[in-house]
């Protein structure tokens, strides 16, 4: 019996020596292994470094937006793209290390309103020094005339078709067509 054909191989990522590569089409990448594996490698990077600074890059996430203003939990997760119950576990975890602190809201009683603390604006501005430049060193691997575009071309896809997280809410459904 003849084996089925197998699947056509993922193509290599590309050393950092090698010319560019040639243009491709859109389906002779998979799109998802590739977002997949920079997606995984860089939150391994970025949980190392940070860690190093005794906080995850959830953590990091949090506090760099809780410091734009008095927002409460639920603006500060909406923000952060987490549930309820994760930013709960991450509020608990930065009050804990004293990195951040929640108080009650003067405009409505029932919201909390987080606060980042002396040592968690250190925390933040360390971690943002030590973030640049992974990201700098990381997109080091482009030219430069392309560093701009990739990321424009990626907050586009984030933003459009692309924009609901996964982790927040369960995705859209699609009915198979019959037949």
């Amino acid at each position: 019996m003849p084996r089925p054909p197998r699947p056509a191989a993922r193509p290599p990522l590309p050393a950092e020596s090698s010319p560019s590569p040639a243009p491709v089409a859109p389906i002779d990448v998979d799109l998802l292994f590739l977002i997949n594996q920079a997606g995984f490698a860089l939150n391994a990077e970025m949980s190392t470094v940070l860690g190093d600074i005794g906080i995850s890059p959830r953590e990091f996430c949090v506090l760099s937006h809780a410091l734009k203003g008095d927002l409460t939990q639920i603006e500060l997760a909406e923000l952060s793209a987490l549930d309820k119950t994760t930013m709960v576990v991450t509020l608990d975890r930065l009050e804990k290390t004293g990195l951040a602190e929640r108080r009650l809201s003067s405009a409505d009683r029932r919201a909390r309103i987080v606060g980042v603390t002396d040592a968690g604006r250190r925390s933040v501005d360390r971690a943002q020094s030590v973030v640049s430049a992974m990201y700098a060193d990381i997109l080091a691997v482009l030219p430069r005339e392309d560093r701009e575009v990739f990321l424009r071309s990626l907050i586009a896809l984030v933003a459009g078709r692309l924009a609901q997280p996964s982790h927040v809410e369960r995705p859209t459904r699609r009915r198979q067509p019959v037949g």
